[in-house]
């Protein structure tokens, strides 16, 4: 068996080695290494780490005849994520330390005020960490990075939210019911935003956080959660992918969910209006077929009853439902 860092080359968008190639006969859809390039960036052991899962610990991609399609990747993709390996739990170790957490914090909230009391120094030892490129803009290094830092921060309290079941939120037709589900969010946000809040080590973004982790909980075993967040971004945009056929799963047909997390800073009809325009232009990126636009108001001076709403929207052509945290 060839070791797995003879799968992939990494410099620049990535093709499989010729030599794995003619000495399996293994081929990969071109699909792949786009993807595959988002996802690593290059990085030696995610792409090494990748290709052994693809090839090697996908059992039917074992067979060297079949031709590994982009549903195979993005399967292995999962599978090394979900099994917190040894490199991407030495990621989250390196979290803790305090020059890493305070770049990071600022990363995942997306607002650059809070980049103006990090040193440049500190910026360049996360970036020699690999954890964040600085061009063309900063913002975490790659697509992976993305997922596995917010899912291995609210790891922990995804675990202990109370009386939350996957399939109170599924309808008859194998669908997730959004509104449902982020109705149920806001009563959870409601009754334990302060404590919650307070909890994480990342408090200037908890509440994204609090968010992503009760999605997670109920999106887990099931579905997928895209991330997409950057210095200066001022929101965190969200992609759910919900496998519509339960015997095909994610190689099946999917509903697709676009939700765009802000916090409120100004008049809130401002930020509603850019909210808008920026989950309508998400939303055409990915191709989703539903949206939704999340402000949280974490102001002290007004009531929780001010702060919980929901109304419908339009961009152009675009239903967007908009939610009041």
């Amino acid at each position: 068996m060839e070791r797995p860092e003879r799968f992939f080359n990494t410099a620049g968008p990535m093709k499989p080695e010729m030599n794995y190639c003619e000495e399996t006969g293994q081929e990969f859809e071109d699909a792949v290494f786009p993807e595959l390039w988002e996802d690593t960036y290059g990085q030696p052991w995610l792409v090494n780490a990748l290709g052994y899962e693809v090839t090697w610990k996908l059992r039917a991609c074992r067979d060297r005849s079949r031709r590994i399609k982009l549903s195979d990747y993005k399967e292995a993709r999962e599978e090394l994520i979900q099994s917190r390996a040894t490199h991407l739990d030495q990621l989250i170790d390196k979290l803790q330390e305090p020059r890493v957490h305070r770049v990071i914090s600022a990363m995942l909230s997306g607002e650059s005020d809070g980049m103006g009391s990090i040193r440049t120094d500190d910026q360049q030892y996360v970036e020699d960490l690999g954890l964040i490129k600085t061009r063309p803009e900063i913002s975490i290094s790659n697509r992976i990075y993305m997922e596995v830092i917010p899912r291995e921060i609210t790891w922990v309290a995804q675990t202990r939210i109370p009386n939350q079941k996957q399939e109170w939120y599924i309808t008859p037709e194998h669908r997730l019911d959004m509104p449902k589900l982020l109705a149920a969010f806001q009563q959870f946000y409601r009754e334990h935003a302060e404590i919650w809040s307070n909890a994480f080590a990342f408090e200037e973004s908890a509440p994204q956080l609090i968010m992503q982790a009760f999605l997670q909980r109920i999106v887990n075993g099931g579905g997928h959660i895209s991330r997409e967040y950057g210095l200066g971004r001022k929101r965190t945009d969200l992609l759910i992918e919900w496998p519509l056929d339960e015997k095909q799963g994610m190689h099946g047909p999917l509903q697709r969910i676009v939700i765009e997390l802000k916090l409120l800073r100004g008049a809130l009809e401002t930020v509603v209006a850019k909210g808008l325009e920026q989950t309508a232009g998400y939303l055409r990126h990915v191709g989703a077929d539903e949206a939704h636009l999340v402000v949280f108001d974490c102001g002290r001076e007004r009531s929780w009853d001010e702060k919980i709403w929901q109304r419908d929207e339009r961009f152009g052509d675009l239903p967007i439902t908009v939610w009041g945290a």
